[in-house]
């Protein structure tokens, strides 16, 4: 019990970073840093961190029938899905964004059902179900859009493709997790990762004055180093070890209330009475897909 609360736990502050990240690096692109030359950056600043970490562990050998599968974690959940929600974030909004990933647990309701054999309880449906319409009421009803999106269909397109691509790297990263150490995973992940953004964000990286970057803007960019990447993608791994895959999705419904929050607390929106029953839509949602059915006596 109390490992399944720590790993609950662990799917909330990774979604709470997610929600305000939204914000974050929206603020710095394009201006101080392109969106490849971003990710590029963010991947660069994951691998060194892990690798340092890794030196603390014991190393582990890997079965060579994993590799593949270790790669393909590396593409779906820190190339792809990166590539498509920077881009998609330089286009649109961040609200926008924090709704559009609410895609992805309903794409993982199917991809565990399909792949994993997991059984998907009416209660849990329903919860993703409640999900969705808090999420869509809070962009629909409760959100200003902002000037600086200069082509908010072809960025929420984007989303879309971070949202699924997102779903098939937990899917996949599942069976491996529960294999090997979090950090020898995401050490390789991330090796990966930047070796396959490499020839994509290199000249966008190598574009951004980095003496002349503000404390803010430095600031700004070793969050999304640290906690949106290093933070985030530790808790949801340590999560998966406990929980299944399109339970951390119904999570992602947690971004949008987030998102919009930390707008309002920046000063640049308002708590509306839409909202107020959107947060709890999304509350009510994460609660009926987290419930274990009861255990016959």
């Amino acid at each position: 019990m109390k490992g399944r609360i720590l790993a609950l736990l662990a799917a909330t502050l990774a979604s709470t970073i997610y929600g305000l990240n939204h914000t974050i690096a929206k603020g710095l692109m394009p201006d101080v840093i392109a969106p490849y030359g971003f990710i590029l950056l963010r991947v660069l600043g994951a691998t060194i961190i892990f690798w340092f970490i890794s030196l603390l562990y014991p190393s582990e050998k890997i079965d060579n029938k994993d590799w593949l599968r270790i790669i393909a974690c590396a593409f779906f959940g820190m190339l792809l899905n990166m590539l498509a929600f920077f881009k998609g974030l330089s286009l649109s909004t961040p609200i926008n964004s924090s709704v559009m990933i609410t895609l992805a647990p309903v794409l993982l309701l199917i991809l565990s059902a399909v792949f994993l054999k997991e059984k998907i309880s009416w209660l849990k449906s329903i919860g993703i179900g409640i999900g969705l319409i808090g999420a869509s009421t809070l962009i629909i009803f409760g959100t200003k859009t902002q000037t600086n999106a200069p082509n908010i269909p072809l960025g929420n397109m984007l989303f879309i493709i971070n949202a699924s691509s997102y779903s098939i790297y937990l899917i996949m990263v599942k069976p491996l997790v529960l294999k090997y150490h979090s950090i020898t995973l995401l050490k390789l992940f991330f090796l990966f990762s930047f070796l396959m953004n490499l020839p994509i964000g290199l000249s966008e990286f190598i574009e951004v004055s980095w003496m002349q970057l503000s404390l803010d803007s430095i600031s700004k960019l070793a969050f999304v180093i640290i906690a949106t990447t290093v933070i985030t993608y530790l808790c949801n791994i340590y999560a998966l070890k406990q929980l299944s895959p399109s339970t951390i999705g119904a999570f992602i419904y947690l971004q949008p209330l987030i998102a919009a929050f930390f707008a309002i607390i920046l000063g640049v929106d308002k708590l509306t009475p839409v909202r107020i029953g959107a947060a709890s839509l999304i509350f009510l949602s994460v609660f009926l897909s987290t419930r274990r059915p009861k255990q016959p006596i």
